[in-house]
């Protein structure tokens, strides 16, 4: 039996992760090591909680002793880092939060792994650290690394020390860079469930500038795929882009969700642009895509549409999400906009 550690694992993707893990490898067992911050969320893992494969610790990615414990205790033969602060406009309010945990914590953690003898450690990264595309082409792995916000950098930068310790160490790394997630229990700061939350209670919709800012969308699923490809196939010391080239403009996701939902149009205000806002991204999986065989199961309308009724059926754990320390910070983000 293959023991994983998933840090992050309450998270949006981390604990999607970990449920199809656990759903559809018997040979896998998974330790999910969470700091529940305010994105993560005990709820999103609770089908797992049966399991005999399965163990939950709290402790933070940067707390070395507790990381070296939790790897020794368990026996932990690979680390799969999803744990990180990652809402760009967070970054822009408070940076130094984003370098302590997507970069130095990821630093401790690379070397608990190291000097507990992992044998792989998997870094989920982001599309976000290419930087910003023209209206044509998309990222390559060996598109130069451009990073435009604090959250972008940070991640870069986690990037930079997973490849150096891959080098100076001898440890076996790979790196995924995935394009825009979206589908159930993701926590509604992010723009999908944003405008799920507030649209279904006839609240105004800001969206950043014209909207017309791309992004390359990919059902979380087909992202958890990938990284368990990855992790069990990929080169060491590479890199793997994820994506599934559903490059859509944000204003369209918005009166999709809305045209879903029978709301009008007429929620949508436009506000401000956000400092540093990349206006495109796409990615090219095509490595992945011939060195792996992976290959997106879901298409973007039929995975929206499947979304947009997960929260409403959800409508519990959306309300409980975003009530609390969320709230306030949401409405202070969002007031005047």
């Amino acid at each position: 039996m293959t023991t994983i550690l998933v840090t992050g694992g309450a998270g949006f993707i981390g604990s999607d992760f970990v449920r199809m893990v656990l759903d559809e490898r018997s040979d896998l067992e998974v330790v999910n090591l969470d700091l529940l911050t305010y994105a993560g969320n005990l709820a999103n893992v609770r089908a797992c909680e049966g399991d005999a494969r399965y163990s939950f610790v709290r402790a933070d990615i940067g707390d070395g002793d507790a990381v070296r414990s939790v790897l020794r205790e368990h026996g932990v033969d690979m680390v799969v880092n999803f744990a990180a602060e990652s809402h760009v406009d967070r970054s822009i309010l408070g940076p130094e939060t984003f370098v302590r945990t997507n970069v130095v914590g990821t630093v401790v953690l690379l070397q608990a792994a190291r000097e507990c003898g992992v044998r792989r450690f998997l870094q989920v990264s982001t599309d976000e650290v290419y930087g910003s595309l023209g209206p044509q082409g998309r990222f390559t792995e060996s598109t130069a690394v451009a990073p435009n916000s604090p959250y972008s950098a940070s991640k870069a930068a986690a990037d930079h020390f997973v490849r150096a310790f891959g080098k100076t160490y001898d440890m076996d790394v790979v790196i995924t860079r995935c394009s825009n997630n979206y589908g159930p229990y993701q926590f509604p700061e992010k723009l999908i469930p944003l405008i799920i939350h507030r649209a279904r209670r006839d609240e105004r919709l800001p969206v950043y500038g014209d909207g017309k800012q791309v992004r390359d969308w990919i059902h979380v699923r087909d992202h958890s795929r990938a990284i368990a490809l990855v992790l069990e196939k990929g080169a060491e010391g590479e890199t793997y882009n994820i994506g599934a080239e559903n490059d859509c403009e944000n204003l369209r996701v918005v009166t999709t969700i809305l045209d879903t939902l029978g709301k009008p149009h007429s929620l949508i205000e436009h506000v401000e642009d956000r400092p540093g806002h990349d206006r495109r991204y796409a990615i090219d999986a095509s490595r992945i895509r011939a060195e792996l065989g992976w290959e997106p199961r879901t298409d973007f309308d039929t995975g929206i549409a499947e979304t947009v009724h997960w929260y409403l059926e959800n409508a519990k754990w959306l309300d409980g999400v975003t009530s609390g320390e969320y709230r306030s910070y949401y409405e202070t983000w969002y007031a005047g906009r």
